[in-house]
């Protein structure tokens, strides 16, 4: 496949989705189109062709009748029927030429995924700051709060980049849930994270523990204990998804309010009355242009239990 060239710019600060047109046996773009996406609406991707709002590689609307032709690229905006808006204000803690870094409240999504596409911290920088090339240089979970880097300049996004792939980025966070008297701390845990559910049982994008070589690793320490509760630091020396969430679950410490650890709750829909309490705290690491250290710390706080007892560690 050729490289995939946004023929269309982004509007109110959402960019154009792609989909590959793979060799097959599809008699026309439409037919491909419904099995790609069997979960929509019956008529829905025929009335976007009809309406003119799926595109070829030049940015011209695609006729309903379009033969099937592998090898390019469709593009379309996303649209969701129904998105409430995330009551949670994202605060700046610096921005330069380079990177804007920023102090994410939960429940807003990094990137549009799912039922968010406005609702999400790249859209919403987009449309505050007016520039179209604001890309994530890591992301948080919708659930998790705290710091998060974005860059600025596409000509510095792959240089800051790297220093998350080559764990050059120390970061910390901070978690609250229950206490365990038996649990000698710090330790560093280590596991095997990998996919084990499905699309059926929920389980699909949560992660578990299984046998074989470890590929994560965390720090845990204990900050601070109320009571049957306490506040723990995290220090993640990898970065496989869940994978704070997963290790504090597999320890019998779940995180507070945390909606897939132990096990996958019912959705939340709209309720922002329980936030998970992981909070990204610091990120720390030797900026690439200026070799100077950066050290960005979260103005958020976690929230204790109503029953939380002070007692000290």
């Amino acid at each position: 496949m050729k490289k995939a060239v946004a023929p269309l710019p982004p509007i109110d600060g959402l960019a154009p989705s792609c989909v590959a047109l793979i060799p097959g046996p599809w008699p026309t773009v439409l037919a491909f189109l419904e099995e790609k996406f069997p979960y929509l609406e019956p008529g829905v991707l025929a009335t976007r062709l009809q309406n003119g709002e799926i595109y070829d590689d030049n940015g011209q609307a695609i006729p309903a009748d379009s033969p099937y032709q592998p090898g390019n690229y469709l593009w379309y905006y996303r649209t969701v029927r129904s998105e409430t808006r995330v009551p949670f204000e994202i605060d700046v803690l610096y921005r330069d030429d380079r990177i804007i870094v920023i102090d994410k409240p939960h429940f807003l999504s990094a990137i549009p995924a799912g039922r968010f596409v406005k609702e999400t911290v790249l859209v919403r920088l987009r449309v505050l700051l007016g520039q179209q090339d604001i890309a994530p240089v890591h992301r948080l979970d919708r659930e998790t709060a705290g710091v998060m880097m974005l860059c600025l300049d596409k000509n510095s996004r792959s240089a800051y980049q790297q220093l998350f792939e080559s764990r050059n980025v120390q970061k910390t966070y901070e978690a609250i849930a229950p206490y365990r008297a038996d649990l000698a701390l710090p330790l560093v845990h280590r596991s095997r994270l990998a996919h084990e559910g499905s699309k059926e049982d929920g389980k699909f994008f949560s992660m578990s523990e299984v046998a074989g070589e470890p590929n994560s690793e965390t720090r845990i320490s204990l900050l601070e204990r109320r009571g049957d509760w306490a506040r723990y630091q995290l220090e993640p020396h990898t970065g496989k998804k869940h994978q704070l969430r997963a290790h504090l679950a597999a320890l019998q410490i779940p995180i507070l309010n945390d909606p897939w650890y132990p096990v996958v709750l019912d959705d939340k829909g709209d309720d922002f009355s329980q936030p998970l309490q992981l909070l990204a705290r610091e990120l720390k690491f030797i900026d690439p242009f200026s070799g100077q250290e950066r050290v960005f710390t979260s103005r958020r706080h976690l929230q204790w239990p109503a029953d939380a007892n002070m007692t000290k560690a």
